[in-house]
């Protein structure tokens, strides 16, 4: 089942509480809770307290799929030292 949460417009951790609880519930009971529609900020939290999978139904990615903040250049041996 879908749960809406557009409407919602200052999330804390309150309210990642209350849907983890209601997603074990729903577990509890044979189904399963999906939040749909959330705030970039509702997204953000949900990703920080580690429920990415359970709340949005989806796979967690690993780290090597994540983007990177800062693109670094490693720089390797040269074959040729300079003169």
């Amino acid at each position: 089942m879908d749960c809406d949460v557009a409407h919602l417009r200052c999330p804390d951790f309150a309210t990642v509480d209350a849907l983890a609880r209601a997603a074990l519930n729903a577990r509890r009971t044979g189904a399963w809770l999906r939040v749909v529609n959330p705030t970039p900020e509702l997204e953000d939290l949900i990703g920080l307290a580690g429920l990415d999978e359970v709340l949005f139904r989806r796979r967690a990615r690993q780290a090597e799929e994540r983007k990177e903040a800062f693109r670094v250049e490693e720089r390797g041996v040269a074959d040729d030292p300079p003169v």
